[in-house]
């Protein structure tokens, strides 16, 4: 409200002013022809002002404000996934029973095209997207989840993530499978109603998570060719990948030895 009663104020100031400098043009030199033609010559121009002022300007200043804030949010995206995110694809992944049939479609190279990561969204939509939760280890994923919680609500508390509500859908998923794992003292004698619970749990992430990182290993393709270089060559669904570099154009390496020279345990 008080806001309100000052713009109102201000602007009836402005007019004010305006005829009082009027007033003062016409004592001094008694010409109200003068007045009136600058007067409507200055009110033509107007709609135009507002034109250029409304549509053009303020166009560039909110693209440019656009740009500024999908950098900001991809920043963010970039710290998730240099924590934890990629880490959590890897060991997740791992325990795809059918990960062989996409897994040779996300072996992302700089000669990827918007068709191509296009091809392979579709592809992934039809990927099930199923885990074997009697393999995975539930108390290392409660320690490595634990140990990233405050990192978590730090990333909650961005305000940027409020326009991203995929990657805001991912973050509400783990905190709420990290929950039910840090409410459970143990997992070795559970019902099997509730494994399939947190299969269920988990695999939601694992949806959520596969697809945001096709998002942004697009993103940093298209505008950090040194952080895709090093997302290449740590490419979760790689089983060579290693973040050593060994061939002259910093690729991912073609003969490293299991999933990441990086810890991929999810402990």
């Amino acid at each position: 409200m008080n806001d309100r009663r000052w713009q109102i104020s201000f602007g009836v100031g402005l007019i004010i002013l305006s005829m009082i400098l009027y007033a003062l043009h016409f004592l001094i030199f008694h010409d109200l022809h003068h007045i009136g033609i600058y007067t409507l010559a200055d009110i033509a121009f107007l709609p135009l002002e507002i034109l250029l002022v409304t549509l053009v300007f303020h166009q560039v200043l909110a693209s440019r404000d656009r740009r500024q804030r999908k950098e900001k949010l991809n920043m963010v995206i970039g710290a998730f996934f240099s924590s934890l995110g990629t880490e959590l694809l890897t060991y997740i992944s791992n325990n795809d029973p059918n990960l062989d049939e996409v897994r040779p479609h996300l072996i992302v190279t700089d000669a990827w095209t918007d068709e191509t990561f296009r091809e392979v969204e579709m592809r992934l939509k039809q990927h099930p997207c199923r885990l074997r939760i009697e393999r995975v280890d539930l108390e290392a994923v409660k320690r490595f989840l634990g140990s990233r919680e405050e990192f978590l609500l730090r990333l909650l508390e961005n305000p940027v993530l409020l326009e991203h509500e995929a990657f805001t859908e991912l973050l509400r998923a783990i905190f709420h499978f990290n929950e039910e794992l840090q409410r459970r003292p143990g997992f070795s004698d559970l019902p099997g109603t509730d494994m399939a619970h947190l299969a269920g749990d988990l695999e939601r992430i694992y949806g959520l998570l596969i697809r945001e990182w096709l998002d942004y290993m697009r993103y940093l393709q298209k505008n950090y060719s040194y952080l895709f270089s090093l997302a290449m060559r740590t490419n979760p669904f790689d089983e060579t990948a290693s973040a050593i570099v060994v061939s002259t154009t910093g690729a991912r390496a073609s003969g490293a030895s299991g999933r990441s020279s990086s810890t991929v345990r999810c402990e």
